[in-house]
């Protein structure tokens, strides 16, 4: 019996979670998305990637409080998505693949993390093969799905928060986030460039952790240099600047750099702008 491979360059979810991670990347960059072009032109209301997407998504975001409920659940979805249009799919999303291919370099279109990798995953092993393939595998893949979807009743409460949000229409929910990238341009303009580009390159590189650690020591450098060319005629606030900069050095021996690290950052930026103005 043959493995049930995953191709993260045909899995309708990930793709269309990609897009949107690249919708935030370009806004944040001061850049027209053409990601946004891509969704607005290839996930239109009754395409049949469209429905696959929905099936996708709705396997990701209900939640139920026994297996049982959980699996008919997982059977109804399996069933609605053998009633799609193999040919026309693989049209759409063959089309939808090169249309990315055209606007973005594949290798960094990929590079951004996914948090529901697993699941999307298992999703698309279950979509696109049959349990005779491999049976243990197959058993795996919704196993995972039930460790997602299933959870405490209390729990169920948090869920309808968003219900109505994730019941509208794509082209609301589009619109509802362009409204949230504008209000956040509109909340974070008096960002300095030095804030952005760390911003914009702890979201490039989120799941770049090499990466993205050499850049957090390459910018500490930076900031310990500028400190160190600020000179501040208290002489208080001159041996409070010293420590504090001396404290930047943990954010550089940092194994792993979260959202703290580059917090610290964008608030090193801030003081530096502050001390600044105290010359």
């Amino acid at each position: 019996m043959g493995k049930l491979k995953h191709s993260k360059f045909k899995n309708t979810g990930i793709l269309f979670e990609l897009l949107v991670r690249q919708i935030a990347a370009d806004t944040l960059g001061g850049k027209n998305s053409l990601a946004l072009e891509i969704i607005k032109s290839h996930f239109k209301k009754g395409t049949e990637l469209t429905k696959e997407l929905n099936l996708y998504q709705t396997l990701q975001k209900e939640t139920f409080d026994t297996q049982y409920k959980a699996q008919e659940f997982v059977n109804i979805i399996l069933e609605q998505r053998k009633g799609l249009n193999e040919s026309i799919l693989r049209r759409q999303k063959y089309n939808l693949i090169k249309s990315i291919k055209e606007s973005y370099k594949i290798d960094d279109f990929f590079k951004y993390r996914v948090n529901n990798y697993k699941e999307l995953a298992s999703t698309y092993k279950l979509f696109e093969y049959k349990q005779e393939n491999s049976p243990k595998e197959w058993v795996d893949c919704k196993n995972t799905i039930f460790e997602s979807i299933i959870t405490k009743k209390e729990q169920l409460v948090e869920q309808k928060t968003n219900e109505e949000y994730t019941t509208q229409p794509k082209e609301v929910r589009l619109l509802a986030y362009k409204f949230l990238v504008d209000s956040f341009n509109e909340k974070y303009s008096s960002l300095t460039s030095e804030q952005k580009n760390v911003l914009r390159t702890y979201i490039n590189n989120i799941d770049n952790s090499e990466k993205l650690r050499k850049y957090v020591i390459s910018e500490v450098k930076k900031l310990k240099t500028a400190f160190g060319k600020v000179k501040v005629s208290d002489k208080v606030v001159s041996i409070k600047l010293n420590e504090t900069v001396n404290l930047m050095e943990s954010i550089a021996t940092s194994k792993v750099i979260s959202e703290t690290q580059v917090l610290s950052l964008l608030r090193y930026h801030e003081l530096l702008q502050e001390v600044r103005k105290l010359k």
